[in-house]
């Protein structure tokens, strides 16, 4: 009786119960829980001290870090697993709200810590590229997009997840403007070098949140993600964000990983998906009203098992009724057809 009542003082505060949620889920230090809770250090290592007291969560010590995760055995251990059944997964109210904001920050902590350790590991110069990294296709999906494009430099372009800045210095030549986001900050400082020695004035990148960009509606005519989606915890969050900021006539174009049986990307790498279906990705775009006028194209890649796809869609027009209308309306704005 003590030892659950104890469980149960620890357990009941809005804090420590988004704590449970992520350790529920996987093991986190310090600083990865002040990283995605957005409090400081000393208030957590205090929450994090009254859970491990009562045998909430335990502590495990790897290399210079102290990890924490839920506990295994005890009252303490049944306490835990049954608010972790009924804590809320659909995002109705706020309590939800505040859970699903901090399982994608865990998420994306997860993708950057993967990101940043191969590239440490493979000391790969420039930074890590994925596409390079996976043997995928790179440059014939950047040739396919920039076959889309008009040949002077005209409208505006967002690459979500934009990494070393690969994808901004292909289309960047043919973009009047262009900015690439991400949530890596060495990440942001490789592509703003990469940037600067292609001497893309025009290019810049910033630091921000996939989910949350800092971008008034309307703002672009040509969105990419490219090797991003199968990182997020909700991707078709993260589309109704980028189709948000397109502007009517816009693009949106989703490169990622066709539906594939690699499981060691989901273990080495921190994949969330293992790939997406076209009617999927279909259903997706209807959902936050974008129209998908071309056939996806499928580039088979060269190891075994993979292949990368290009998805497009597109946000109707003011007013447009027909795709003529339309054309003649946007004239000033990069004349794609993904």
């Amino acid at each position: 009786m003590r030892l659950l009542l104890s469980a149960l003082r620890a357990a009941a505060e809005p804090t420590r119960l988004r704590l449970i949620a992520l350790c529920g889920r996987g093991d986190y230090c310090v600083s990865d829980l002040v990283e995605i809770l957005g409090q400081s250090q000393p208030r957590l290592s205090r929450h994090l001290k009254l859970l491990c007291d009562a045998a909430v969560l335990e502590r495990f010590r790897e290399g210079p870090n102290v990890y924490f995760r839920l506990a295994a055995t005890g009252a303490g251990a049944g306490l835990a697993r049954f608010l972790m059944d009924a804590l809320p997964e659909a995002e109705r109210g706020e309590t939800e709200q505040t859970l699903a904001a901090d399982r994608r920050r865990a998420t994306a902590l997860r993708a950057e810590r993967a990101r940043a350790a191969l590239a440490d590991s493979k000391a790969l110069q420039g930074g890590w590229d994925e596409m390079a990294a996976l043997g995928l296709p790179a440059r014939a999906v950047e040739e396919h997009l920039l076959a889309q494009l008009p040949a002077t430099a005209q409208g505006r372009l967002l690459d979500i997840g934009t990494g070393a800045g690969r994808l901004l210095e292909a289309l960047g030549p043919r973009m009047a403007h262009a900015i690439g986001v991400d949530i890596s900050r060495s990440m942001l400082a490789i592509a703003r070098a990469r940037l600067a020695e292609k001497g893309l004035a025009n290019c810049s990148v910033r630091q921000a949140d996939m989910y949350n960009l800092p971008f008034p509606e309307a703002a672009f005519d040509l969105v990419t993600v490219q090797m991003v989606l199968h990182y997020a915890e909700d991707p078709p969050a993260v589309l109704a964000e980028a189709a948000r900021v397109l502007a009517p006539g816009g693009r949106l174009v989703v490169i990622d990983l066709a539906p594939h049986l690699r499981g060691d990307l989901t273990r080495n790498l921190a994949h969330r998906w293992a790939g997406f279906e076209d009617a999927e990705m279909a259903r997706w775009f209807a959902a936050i009203g974008l129209a998908t006028p071309a056939t996806p194209l499928c580039l088979p890649a060269p190891v075994q098992g993979l292949a990368v796809m290009v998805w497009g869609a597109r946000r109707p027009g003011a007013g447009a009724e027909a795709g003529a209308s339309e054309a003649s309306a946007n004239t000033d704005r990069a004349a794609m057809a993904f």
